[in-house]
């Protein structure tokens, strides 16, 4: 789809007037904040802005953030009126509520090379090697991501080998602020800006994954707690990375903060950009992308001959569940890979072993000589059956409970019940671990504290039911996670990654490509106390899983397509993408 293609595609959605603005809530609610989009970036627009602003008989409206490098726009606070009015401007093309997004939260690379050794595809960078999507150590390739910011110190953002020049055309600059310096931007990070919590430094991790995920830099024996250890680097490893830190450190992301992001990245001059946001919710049909500041800020990008990389959103599996879906950006779906995290639990009395998958470090003998009993042979006195097998709040009687490893049940998709909530009844109930059934939510591995807990499928519990039935004293242990390899099927797309059709664009095929997205491994920032386990150092590495994660696997290898290859253009770059798939063989698919 050509540049000219997408602007018919715009100037059709904006056809109908009706469409582009929404209507206000009532008169008597409160200002809020608003975005002013006014297309593309043009000197002439700067008046009508300035006109908007200083309106007769009106008060003075004064802008929040302003757009003028690739798009033109501003944001403000503004009555339900005022909105209105401005959106009767010639000039304006949508006016729409300053919304909050979420961000949807080493081997998975060397699992990449496997899969395109069995393809024989040669990447247009040349020949296989490691981190084959790769650019080259003269790179001028800068990567931007709209995150949670980053922690330089980290050794994936090492600036060894790094080009200490900016590369050509390169504007950006390097915001100083709380606990993050200028000297932070080293070779290897060539440019920061924030546009919350005053400073560019990552305290929540996710940007620092995604960011070593796309460019970080070799790191040999990268491990969490010596699981998934190898080498980890990012899929284009020499090329520099730009933050622009939009995302709050609870993971949330105003649009006025986002178009910001995208507008100063069009300014400075990146070549990709990567963003692991969406709504809470799936939007309406069209005119969304015209409401939508990823959409927005994607497009302008475009326009720009910046290639945008977006994940897919991580509520599936639901059909036309996909979010980032507008045309014009790279949408990335989560894919496994051939690697799974092992949490076993052990049978008493040679009753065999019950496979299970979570990151755990039980303090547990790694004999079964504790005690096992379910949730709903637990079951406090008012509480249903059901809710005890949930092991939901206050449903279990702590005299049989206490000392005791606990089977928990998924019943259904409550989103008052998780995985936490169950391991709090459990441990206030004074048991010593859980074990989770669970086929409803397909959780992936993750770590949830230091209580014992493992998860198992309904076909494994089988096994585990059977012993508790038969068993007048059954007794069991859960063991320390292990790395388990060369896991088949695989890669296989993902329970949570989402599904199209595109609900804006039916006609459109979303997501565009699936990419690694459960359990990997990729740099953390280095004082994060909920990632460490009891007793021990905080990581350097964490593994995470979600589309946010696929998405920058992808963002580094449009990099290195873009490295190899200048003159490609954004639709030329997704093409590459997608054309060059085919079908695997056998041996990835069956055990």
């Amino acid at each position: 789809m050509s540049l000219n293609c997408l602007s018919l595609l715009l100037i059709a959605l904006m056809m109908n007037p009706s469409l582009i603005t929404q209507s206000a809530a009532s008169s008597a609610a409160a200002d809020k904040v608003y975005i002013v989009y006014m297309g593309s970036a043009n000197p002439a627009k700067e008046s009508a802005i300035n006109s908007m602003l200083k309106r007769d008989g009106g008060r003075a409206i004064d802008p929040l953030r302003t757009y003028r490098h690739g798009l033109s726009g501003f944001s403000a606070r503004l009555s339900p009126e005022e909105a209105a009015a401005i959106a009767d401007h010639p000039h304006v093309i949508s006016v729409f509520p300053d919304e909050s997004y979420k961000l949807l939260t080493s081997r998975s690379w060397d699992f990449l090379q496997e899969l395109t050794e069995y393809n024989d595809v040669v990447p247009l960078a040349g020949p296989i090697r490691p981190g084959f999507c790769t650019s080259s150590p003269s790179s001028g390739l800068v990567i931007g991501f709209i995150d949670t910011g980053i922690w330089p110190e980290s050794e994936s953002f090492k600036s060894e080998g790094a080009n200490s020049n900016p590369p050509r055309g390169w504007n950006g600059t390097c915001m100083a602020g709380a606990d993050f310096n200028i000297t932070a931007c080293n070779g290897k990070i060539i440019g920061a800006r924030h546009y919350v919590t005053g400073t560019a430094r990552d305290w929540a991790g996710h940007g620092t994954h995604v960011a070593s995920t796309a460019a970080g830099a070799a790191v040999g024996k990268a491990s969490y707690y010596d699981l998934a250890t190898g080498t980890a680097r990012g899929g284009s490893e020499f090329a520099r990375i730009a933050v622009y830190k939009a995302c709050n450190d609870r993971l949330r992301c105003k649009g006025s903060h986002m178009l910001s992001a995208f507008d100063d990245a069009i300014g400075d001059g990146v070549h990709v950009i990567s963003v692991s946001s969406a709504p809470d919710e799936v939007p309406s049909r069209s005119p969304y992308f015209l409401r939508d500041p990823v959409a927005i800020g994607a497009f302008h990008a475009v326009e720009r001959g910046i290639t945008v990389v977006a994940g897919a959103g991580n509520t599936g599996p639901d059909p036309a569940s996909v979010f980032n879906d507008a045309p014009w950006i790279i949408t990335v779906g989560a894919s496994t890979i051939d690697r799974v995290f092992r949490a076993d639990v052990v049978l008493g009395g040679g009753g065999g072993v019950v496979k299970g998958e979570w990151l755990t470090f039980p303090d547990l003998d790694r004999s079964p000589i504790h005690p096992l009993t379910d949730g709903s042979t637990a079951k406090e006195g008012n509480a249903s059956y059901l809710a005890a097998s949930d092991c939901q709040q206050d449903s279990l009687k702590r005299e049989k409970t206490e000392g005791k490893i606990v089977i928990c049940e998924v019943k259904g998709k409550d989103p008052t019940i998780n995985l936490l909530t169950q391991a709090n009844e459990v441990q206030g109930k004074g048991g010593l671990g859980m074990i989770l059934v669970d086929d409803v939510t397909r959780r992936v591995a993750e770590y949830s504290g230091d209580f014992p807990v493992t998860v198992v499928s309904s076909r494994e519990a089988v096994k585990l039911k059977s012993y508790l039935n038969i068993t007048v004293d059954p007794l069991a242990t859960i063991l320390p996670t292990v790395t388990v390899g060369n896991y088949r099927p695989a890669p296989q797309v993902s329970y949570f990654s989402t599904r199209g059709p595109s609900v804006n664009l039916p006609n459109i095929i979303k997501p565009d490509v699936i990419a690694p997205g459960v359990s990997i491994l990729a740099a953390w920032i280095g004082d994060d106390s909920e990632s460490t386990p009891k007793g021990r150092k905080p990581p350097s590495f964490n593994i995470i899983s979600g589309t946010s994660v696929s998405c920058p696997h992808v963002a580094g290898a449009v990099a290195a397509i873009k490295n190899a290859q200048p003159s490609f253009s954004p639709f030329a770059i997704k093409s590459a993408i997608m054309t060059t798939g085919s079908s695997l063989p056998s041996v990835l698919h069956h055990p």
